[in-house]
């Protein structure tokens, strides 16, 4: 038995060590991609997998579950659904700049609608991903690194010749950071990448001759050019991105507006937003000049079209969709990638810089990879060339010979000891042989036909070419400028083949400016249902229909259009609601569910109270609660700009169950659940601030709680109905606050 041995240590500092490793494996192993190939560990594991098992570009697709799970079981042991996600978006045309993956089937749409099971789609390499990406895995040129269960090897970083992280850019969320980097074009990168390498002194201005700015695959037009320079020089900073619009003449002078390009933020469930946001601006009467709104877009391209009534202000009617939809947006750009082995925010320099030493690091390594072998070859060719000289005393030598070891001593060494010879000056010239170990392997494994004359003519000239592929290795690596002419002639052959032209334009745009059509202020009346469906109605409206609307109508009350409201809520919340916002129309007319345009959530809260803002900023709230406790509150601690604050301060398990005005005229009755009831006068009732707790109102019987509160005057008769029994609370005994009250059976 072992000893066991325990080792005492502060708690906190083993979890702050285990927080720390932690984190660092997912952002070094899983979140961020590196900067050297701009990848993800989960993107470079799938494409190197794909490269494994032989799925190239020319050649048949292979289920996306064949390549998932061969992914998941040899090197990426995180669950399939991660995988399968990070092969769509490589293979998505929308979301990449330029898709590492070409896929057969269903890979999802612009709009948000999800890829199929991997089970029904198939993929393979893409060809630039298969001749950038992985074309040079075989030259040695990269480390391998043991899997996770160290029965394979997988590669630490894939040999990508172009600059992947900026043109594709990366979004991923790891511990305590976030990488956030735009698409670019490839043929902008490439020209960028080459000016540095030319004069790497050049700033980011400089490189910004070459680079203009982000391209999305969505195109779109970034607004505020002026920015991009301090974005790229830090690496942080916000991009504005429109969509396009362009507007089109109709019959009869109408027009309508085209969006055929969106912002790149609007990818996925952004685009129905988009609608249901246009469809919101017309239903709360922000605008009337939008007839109708489709989307038309396909496989061709995003066509959305808005049909405008006549004479509109169509420059003015863009600027609204620009400032109140996402049809101009914001990009967030913090370019963080990991640099060896740390996540560092780098600018468009330190990028191209990491790049550029990656592509030298890979380039020796492969010409000092080819040198060797040209070495090698040379070496036999040279064995070769020589033993055809002298063929006739290699044949005899291994007629003469007992076995290959005799053979080959002879060859090497010069030994001649166990060989027959014809005669005595074949044994003196065959002890002068001196071939290298390689080259007498070579010359015992040369096949006879190789003695043709013209086949020792093609050694002859196979020779001349490695010794001119030798001296052209040897300058590569022995000269920074014929390395980099080598790398940039690569580049050059990467941008004919794979560039395109630019999608998005970069330029410096006005703010949207629209002028909001004043609205008349006037009297209206607030009607909410039941159900949560609110809306309002001019004055005339409700007094003709004053019978029905107090029927069915849960909350009436008189507000101006230009108002907002509060929604008190049993859980000590109070939420507003501005008038404009809600649909104004005829008394028929639905309504809106009041959650569409507060915070208020029907699904967790219960409405206690509505009142209109200004007038209640001259009276005080009675606030009660569930276990008794009650304060007032002066109105103007609810005028506030945030649409939701804590109205009171609740004790566990506590919630509010009254809001009403009060005044100090008022008589306050509280009522329980079990049927006891105190009355008291108003003037007992503190005033106390929102975030105070209150005073109790009524001592509660165990299990009982406050149900109502009941504001009445003197002189005025009340009665309420309790069970079956009516009851006038003006009879009821007067007392003081903080009794248990009567007991009155209903």
């Amino acid at each position: 038995m072992q000893d066991s041995q325990i080792i005492r240590t502060e708690y906190s500092e083993v979890m702050k060590k285990s927080y720390i490793d932690y984190a660092m494996s997912v952002i070094i192993a899983r979140a961020l991609p590196d900067v050297r190939d701009g990848l993800k560990p989960v993107q470079r594991r799938t494409l190197y997998d794909m490269h494994e098992l032989g799925i190239r570009y020319d050649r048949p697709y292979r289920k996306c579950a064949r390549i998932v799970g061969d992914t998941m079981g040899k090197y990426h042991p995180h669950g399939d659904s991660s995988i399968y996600e990070a092969l769509v978006v490589m293979a998505q045309e929308f979301k990449k700049g330029m898709p590492l993956v070409d896929g057969h089937g269903n890979f999802g749409s612009i709009e948000g609608d999800g890829a199929a099971a991997m089970r029904y789609t198939e993929a393979r390499l893409a060809r630039v991903t298969q001749e950038a990406y992985l074309s040079d895995l075989d030259k040695d040129v990269i480390n391998f690194v043991p899997n996770f269960d160290e029965t394979e090897k997988e590669p630490e970083v894939l040999p990508v010749r172009i600059p992947n992280l900026l043109v594709n850019g990366a979004e991923g969320i790891a511990v305590g950071m976030a990488t956030s980097i735009p698409t670019h074009n490839l043929g902008e990168v490439i020209d960028a990448v080459k000016a540095y390498m030319k004069n790497d002194d050049i700033s980011t201005r400089g490189l910004m001759r070459y680079m203009k700015g982000p391209d999305f695959p969505t195109g779109g037009i970034v607004v505020n050019k002026d920015d991009l320079v301090n974005i790229y020089e830090t690496g942080t900073g916000k991009i504005k991105i429109r969509g396009k619009v362009e507007a089109e003449e109709m019959k009869g002078g109408k027009k309508r507006l085209i969006i055929s390009e969106i912002p790149y933020t609007m990818i996925g469930a952004g685009i129905g937003k988009f609608l249901n946001d246009v469809c919101a601006l017309v239903e709360s009467k922000k605008t009337s000049d939008i007839v109708d709104i489709s989307n038309q877009s396909s496989k061709e391209g995003i066509r959305i079209v808005i049909e405008l009534k006549k004479g509109t202000d169509v420059e003015n009617l863009t600027n609204m969709l620009y400032k109140k939809t996402r049809l101009e947006d914001t990009f967030g750009v913090n370019m963080l990638a990991v640099a060896g082995g740390r996540p560092e925010t780098m600018g468009l320099k330190k990028i191209i810089e990491h790049h550029v030493d990656f592509q030298f690091e890979l380039a020796t390594r492969k010409y000092q990879n080819l040198l060797a072998k040209e070495r090698d070859r040379k070496e036999i060719q040279e064995g070769l060339i020589k033993a055809c000289d002298v063929i006739d005393l290699i044949i005899e030598i291994l007629r003469g010979s007992q076995s290959v070891k005799d053979a080959r001593e002879c060859l090497t060494k010069g030994v001649t000891e166990n060989i027959k010879f014809k005669s005595g000056i074949s044994r003196k010239m065959a002890a002068m042989l001196r071939f290298t170990e390689r080259q007498a392997n070579a010359i015992l494994e040369m096949r006879l036909y190789k003695l043709i004359g013209l086949e020792i003519e093609a050694l002859m000239k196979e020779h001349e070419t490695t010794l001119a592929n030798i001296a052209k290795y040897e300058d590569i690596l022995n000269n920074y400028d014929s390395m980099a002419d080598v790398i940039i002639e690569e580049l050059d052959r990467f941008k004919k083949e794979f560039a395109r032209k630019r999608r998005t334009v970069v330029e410096n745009a006005e703010e949207a400016v629209y002028e909001e059509k004043k609205i008349e202020e006037q009297e209206v009346v607030f009607l909410m249902d039941r159900f949560g469906y609110a809306r309002t109605v001019d004055m005339p409206a409700y007094e003709r229909n004053k019978e029905a609307a107090d029927a069915e109508n849960r909350y009436i009350l008189s507000c101006l259009n230009t108002g907002k409201l509060c929604v008190f809520t049993n859980d000590g919340k109070m939420h507003q609601v501005k008038v404009p916002d809600l649909p104004f129309g005829k008394f028929r007319d639905k309504g809106l569910p009041i959650d569409n345009v507060s915070n208020y959530d029907s699904s967790k809260e219960e409405i206690v109270y509505i009142c209109d803002s200004e007038q209640m900023r001259y009276a005080k709230l009675l606030f009660a609660t569930g276990q008794g406790m009650i304060k007032k509150v002066e109105g103007q601690e609810f005028q506030v700009a945030k649409r939701t604050i804590a109205a009171t301060k609740l004790q566990a398990g506590d919630q509010v169950v009254s809001v009403q005005v009060i005044t100090d005229n008022h008589q306050v009755a509280l009522r329980t659940r079990e049927g006891y009831f105190l009355r008291f006068p108003a003037e007992e009732v503190p005033e106390k601030k929102k975030g105070a707790v209150g005073v109790r109102g009524i001592r509660l019987k165990k299990n009982d709680q406050l149900q109502k509160v009941y504001l009445f005057e003197e002189e005025t008769e009340f009665k309420v109905v309790h069970g079956e029994k009516e009851i006038t609370l003006n009879r009821l005994k007067a007392a003081k606050r903080d009794g248990t009250g009567t007991k009155v059976r209903g």
